[in-house]
């Protein structure tokens, strides 16, 4: 889009969102625009449902806490987003979709990448017949020196 004043090209504010959204797969509800426009417009990072509801009501964008956590499963089940569970009723969802490693910092409540080449597997269990495996999740837990 072309600014009329300046001449400048400049992109649509939801632009990104709505292509990431329809490549997915995703109709871009006003919903779900304004949740992807929050998680994809920046760096790679692991909100929860109620970190990013939070979020959402800062920025007054009016949304239910189910509305969220429908949308981040189906950006889930879309491949926008992989989900981390870091123990019974903790959930995190994070927007780096790569295969990736987790610490997990437990006095913080909130997960960080570990840089790529730390973390080494030099044996596995054989896969299940019929089976292969899909994908390995290493979730370390980090807590304060006492």
């Amino acid at each position: 889009m072309v600014d009329n004043y300046t001449g400048k090209t400049r992109e649509r504010p939801y632009l990104k969102a709505v292509q990431k959204l329809r490549h997915a797969g995703l109709r871009p509800t006003r919903q779900r625009l304004a949740l992807a426009k929050l998680l994809f417009d920046g760096p790679n990072r692991h909100v929860t449902a109620e970190s990013l509801h939070e979020e959402s009501a800062r920025a007054n964008i009016n949304v239910a806490l189910a509305t969220v956590y429908n949308s981040l499963h189906q950006f889930t089940d879309a491949g926008l987003l992989r989900e981390v569970v870091v123990s019974p009723g903790q959930t995190y969802f994070d927007t780096n979709v790569s295969d990736h490693y987790h610490y997990f910092l437990e006095k913080e409540g909130c997960l960080e990448d570990i840089p790529e080449g730390l973390v080494g597997i030099d044996r596995l269990p054989e896969e299940p017949a019929g089976k292969k495996f899909s994908r390995i999740d290493i979730i370390i837990h980090v807590t304060e020196n006492s």
